[in-house]
């Protein structure tokens, strides 16, 4: 929307009733007091997960036992679920699979991305990158002896440090703090051409942002269910990797459901072909039901319409927080060019933490991250233009008033 377009809360309305995605709010568990603008760190709940973990619960679980593993197919809930997530993210079915959290899937895909450059010793990756997946390269690069390198580097001269040392390029691809997107195909193009692979985190993606693995020749890549996926706290992960490198790849995690035949119970691990290997332990039946229902829900959306929207929303809320909040502070972190914008916005305010304590208790929930930002999550299927307004009005009052300088916002919890 243009910075000078007349926008009121009436004007927003008439536009809400026109979104084509207005529909799938009606879909989740939406409380009327808030307005949710955290979905980038936890989806709300949709409405078929209470009725499918109902169902899953009482009559597959109480009434089938065991018999459940085949009778209802749980079993194959990993490939099953993860062939979902390609279609979301660009890849073919047997190239994804939902298994762990993203942090044991980075350990995986990295130890096996490394295994494939013995002659390379450089995980290239940046400072700002999301600290699991810094903390997974550093304790790998413990395990292996000590002989790799975690080289991190400011993000703009990504491509400067790409060269014949380099193993794996480690990125994550919409930034955590920030929002800043990074030219996945590009980025890709560049560590093949110096000889390197490439290993992408899609947590904050996933759901929210159209992909092409395949397209851009991705290598590996992670991801997360909680996030716009709406698979619930602590939902499984998932992992991909490509065709190419699936008959000569090997993972560390050697669990019993990677096993070639798993019921066959041999005491000598044989890797199961293509990405099953990537399994280790039972699947957890009852949080990837929920998750199913979560990816379900979103691929019955045009991932086009909710990347059209998302830039619409977020470019409303930079223009109102502008407009309306000037002189209180903030300072706009996120990218304006939407080439580079995931679906998120952040701002620096000096307080905060206080500032999004007070939000969250005005019913403005977004949060907050160290040492200055407050961020905030536009998630298109539930998201209203409405809400975006009223969200920024409430921020305004709090701004006018100082009502974040209260003892009580200030008091740091252990969830920011």
């Amino acid at each position: 929307m243009p910075h000078d377009a007349l926008v009121s809360r009436t004007t927003l309305i008439t536009r809400d009733a026109a979104d084509p995605l207005a529909r799938f709010r009606d879909l989740f568990h939406m409380p009327d007091d808030l307005i949710y603008l955290d979905g980038n760190s936890l989806g709300p709940l949709p409405k078929r997960t209470v009725e499918r973990m109902q169902q899953v619960v009482q009559d597959e679980w109480g009434r089938l036992l065991i018999r459940g593993w085949t009778a209802c197919d749980w079993i194959n809930a990993p490939s099953r679920i993860g062939g979902k997530i390609a279609r979301l993210i660009g890849a073919h079915p047997d190239e994804v699979i939902c298994a762990d959290s993203t942090s044991v899937n980075l350990f995986k895909t990295l130890a096996a991305a490394l295994a494939l450059k013995p002659g390379r010793h450089v995980i290239l990756s940046t400072p700002d990158n999301f600290p699991t997946d810094l903390y997974m390269a550093q304790g790998l690069i413990r395990h292996l002896g000590g002989v790799h390198e975690l080289r991190l580097v400011d993000g703009e001269r990504i491509e400067d440090h790409l060269n014949d040392q380099v193993a794996v390029l480690l990125l994550t691809h919409v930034n955590y703090k920030t929002g800043r997107m990074y030219d996945l195909a590009h980025l890709t193009q560049r560590a093949h051409a110096c000889g390197a692979l490439t290993l992408w985190d899609l947590a904050h993606s996933t759901g929210a942002v159209p992909m092409d693995l395949n397209g851009a020749e991705v290598d590996f890549a992670v991801g997360c269910g909680y996030k716009y996926l709406n698979g619930g706290p602590g939902a499984p992960a998932y992992l991909f990797v490509a065709r190419r490198w699936q008959p000569v790849f090997s993972q560390p995690l050697s669990g019993w459901m990677g096993h070639a035949t798993p019921f066959a119970f041999d005491p000598v691990y044989e890797p199961a072909p293509g990405i099953g290997r990537y399994l280790c332990g039972t699947p957890p039946i009852l949080s990837m039901a929920a998750l199913e229902c979560g990816i379900d829900l979103l691929l019955d959306a045009d991932m086009q319409q909710i990347r059209a929207k998302s830039l619409a929303l977020t470019d409303l809320f930079i223009q109102l927080v502008e407009m309306r909040c000037a002189g209180y502070g903030l300072e706009l972190m996120t990218p304006r060019d939407h080439a580079i914008r995931g679906s998120q916005v952040s701002f620096r305010h000096p307080q905060g933490y206080a500032l999004m304590q007070a939000l969250i208790a005005a019913g403005v929930i977004g949060d907050f991250r160290a040492p200055d930002i407050v961020r905030f999550g536009f998630a298109p299927l539930y998201l209203r233009f409405v809400d975006v307004w009223d969200a920024v009005d409430r921020m305004l009052h709090i701004l006018e008033a100082r009502a974040w300088d209260r003892e009580e916002f200030r008091q740091v919890k252990q969830v920011t």
